[in-house]
């Protein structure tokens, strides 16, 4: 539901984990609190992760810088939720805090203490699979004070890394170089080929193109099944690589997007 914003004149103090800021009357000692609170909704996270057996979460500062803007709408606004009237959704919010990702979720809560929002998400099963989710690997915290109670967000995301077109060929080929192939130094026909969505590129140096790989993905780390099938198969000797701009990204989501001709 969205509703509009008011003016509210509030004496509120804000913490964001490692930073901490104060705003309006917070006194020092408040604000050095609340960094205390923030950290250790972070801390009962990676506790919880670890007895569970996923992965630790990694602090983004972007996140936090999201989560905090939309902690300060919550604490102005009274009631919590994840989106208010005029506000961007929460991939926009992140996006605009400089945050790339592939996935983003998100818990919300108000309470008296860290512990108490923690245990909060852990009983609800909604946050508490965000909370503990084995895709998600980054995370920023922000907790706001207000009205006598603490109003808190997580976002937690899936990073993806920022990478230039020639990064992103440069670790395909770093998975391509165990097949023995010959990789070529001209990435123009292959970027070519990720640039259209069919169709064989022209022929390189004189040498035929016999198959060509699209996909667009935000995981470098392993190259697509049908790709390696090829590879296997020993009947191609050279291969070229070229990275081009994602297509039909959804939102303020990140993926990289590849094209791997094979002669």
């Amino acid at each position: 539901m969205k509703v509009k914003g008011r003016a509210i004149l509030l004496s509120i103090a804000v913490a964001v984990g490692p930073a901490t800021m104060a705003h309006g009357q917070a006194s020092n000692g408040a604000s050095a609190n609340l960094q205390a609170q923030s950290e250790q909704v972070f801390a009962l996270a990676n506790q919880a992760r670890a007895q569970a057996g996923v992965g630790r979460l990694q602090w983004d500062p972007a996140l936090a810088a999201a989560a905090l803007k939309h902690c300060l709408r919550m604490a102005a606004e009274g009631p919590i939720a994840h989106r208010y009237g005029g506000e961007p959704d929460l991939s926009e919010r992140a996006a605009q805090a400089g945050a790339h990702f592939s996935l983003i979720e998100e818990n919300v809560a108000i309470g008296p203490t860290a512990d108490a929002i923690h245990e909060e998400w852990m009983q609800s099963p909604g946050h508490r699979e965000n909370l503990l989710s084995p895709e998600v690997d980054r995370v920023g915290v922000a907790v706001v004070a207000a009205r006598g109670v603490l109003y808190a967000v997580a976002d937690y995301s899936r990073a993806v890394q920022p990478m230039s077109a020639a990064q992103v060929e440069a670790r395909v080929t770093a998975l391509l170089r165990p097949s023995g192939v010959t990789i070529l130094q001209d990435p123009h026909a292959a970027r070519a080929a990720c640039a259209s969505d069919e169709g064989m590129p022209r022929a390189a140096g004189g040498m035929q193109p016999r198959f060509v790989m699209r996909w667009q993905d935000a995981d470098l780390t392993r190259l697509p099944q049908e790709l390696v099938e090829h590879l296997e198969s020993g009947g191609f000797h050279a291969a070229d690589v070229g990275a081009c701009p994602p297509q039909d990204v959804e939102g303020a989501f990140s993926a990289y997007r590849i094209a791997v001709i094979l002669y």
